[in-house]
């Protein structure tokens, strides 16, 4: 029932608080909403209050689309919604009113937010899950299987097994995928659990937070209250002595109520600086799984799947050249393919391995950086048992030589060098030679697949 703009009562507002509660859940309003109280309604406003500045900013921010949805649900013609802090039992305080208005930024920016595609997980500390990042998407191998396997069975089980699951590994390895495959794989087995993941940053952010506006209760009472805690890039909590404190009481408060928590981090608990040796312990108490670089076939098969998915048609030479070339991350790696298809797709070119070079000429150069001709030199001279020297000596004989041009190819291959400067590399040898002999082992691969899975071979020694 909607009343005429005036008509705000008690009886209203109690109507409006039990929408407001089914509307958020009960933990939610407990939390955050129970404390608002109604004081006036004039000039199509409805004025609240609060107790604290905190509790007003956190309303306004992750609660003011859903109070003003009810607002207008039950009294009409309402433009706005104004928010106050009066402590309890005193006065307002001046200078505190938040006013949200239909033509608001705010407004519009909070409504996009709840719009999205990503669905908000079940506490509002927490950052919504991603639907791209599931198990059914994550590609295993070698490098990642002990995490993958780990996380299934957190997220498939109702027991604890092991607590915490400890993830770690370099950047863009797959830690926050697997976060969020297993928050979705929780919800879909048993939607009542209620599950929170957020950064190591957020979770320090709403701490300070909470100091400065001296409402710490409502925080810890958050944290406290769930089924399962994941907290992503945990070494940011490193040397912030208060964050780490109320972080190692959060995770005993949880450990002890048998919840599940999961951490990732980029280096092993006791590899962590500046963080305290107690919560170093507490972290690694449980199952600790390390993600390793990706190898060359989980690279080629994550790129594989990423095309799938996309639709895309792209020659398997140019896949097997981005595996080859970039191994950095794999964020790095689905990046320069979301490149290569935009340039194709608003440019109208096929894909080759051509255009690969030319599009991410920025992004090959950084990933060659770490391979180095003398390198290359090295590798193929133990791979075909000569001597390092031959690959700068005047010899022609055929058992120096061809291992010499597959070197050159290599050099021109994985290397952002010129060709003057590979000849240099190679006893002062003229760019012509270089060039003769990259298309000679271009030659050979096509005519004979041997030797091309041999050079093949080398380029993943040469990566590894």
């Amino acid at each position: 029932m909607t009343s005429s703009f005036g008509e705000f009562d008690d009886k209203i507002w109690a109507r409006l608080k039990k929408d407001l509660k089914k509307t958020v859940g009960d933990t939610a309003y407990n939390n955050w909403l129970k404390q608002i109280t109604f004081l006036s309604i004039e000039e199509q406003t409805i004025s609240f209050s609060v107790p604290t500045k905190f509790l007003r900013d956190w309303v306004v921010n992750n609660y003011a689309d859903k109070i003003k949805n009810q607002c207008k649900k039950h009294v009409e013609n309402i433009d706005a919604i104004k928010f106050v802090v009066k402590p309890l039992g005193g006065r307002v305080v001046p200078g505190t009113a938040r006013i949200i208005k239909q033509n608001d930024s705010h407004w519009k920016n909070s409504l996009d937010i709840r719009n999205s595609q990503y669905p908000s997980s079940d506490n509002e500390f927490g950052a919504p899950l991603d639907p791209r990042f599931t198990f059914d998407n994550f590609v295993v191998g070698k490098p990642n299987e002990l995490a993958f396997a780990a996380s299934q069975r957190v997220a498939e089980s109702e027991k604890v097994h092991f607590n915490p699951l400890f993830l770690y590994g370099g950047v863009g390895l797959g830690k926050t995928h697997l976060m969020h495959a297993i928050g979705w794989k929780i919800k879909e087995r048993n939607p009542e659990r209620k599950v929170i993941y957020l950064s190591a940053e957020k979770f320090m952010y709403q701490f300070v937070r909470a100091l400065r506006y001296k409402d710490t209760s409502a925080f810890k009472e958050q944290f406290r209250s769930i089924d399962v805690l994941m907290i992503d890039d945990v070494q940011f909590i490193s040397g912030k002595d208060n964050t780490q404190e109320e972080f190692f009481h959060t995770f005993n408060a949880l450990i002890e109520q048998n919840r599940q928590i999961v951490i990732s981090a980029d280096k092993s608990p006791s590899d962590l600086d500046g963080v305290q040796e107690r919560l170093k312990s507490r972290l690694g108490c449980g199952l600790v799984a390390d993600i390793h670089p990706t190898t060359y076939e989980l690279r080629l098969g994550i790129l594989i799947e990423k095309a799938q998915k996309r639709g895309v048609e792209i020659p398997s030479k140019v896949l097997e050249f981005l595996s080859h070339r970039i191994v950095s991350n794999v964020r790095e790696m689905e990046g320069a393919l979301n490149r290569l298809v935009a340039h194709a797709t608003l440019v109208g070119t096929s894909i080759t391995v051509e255009t690969a070079q030319s599009v991410l000429q920025d992004l090959l150069k950084s990933n060659s950086k770490r391979i180095t001709i003398e390198e290359i030199q090295k590798k193929v001279a133990e791979h075909f048992n000569i001597r390092l020297t031959d690959m700068h000596s005047p010899r022609r004989s055929r058992s120096v030589a061809r291992p010499r041009q597959i070197a050159m190819y290599l050099a021109k291959s994985i290397t952002s060098r010129s060709l003057p400067e590979i000849g240099r590399k190679f006893g002062g040898r003229d760019h012509t030679t270089v060039m003769h002999a990259v298309k000679k082992i271009e030659e050979l691969k096509f005519q004979d697949n041997n030797f091309n899975e041999d050079i093949e071979l080398l380029k993943r020694l040469i990566d590894s």
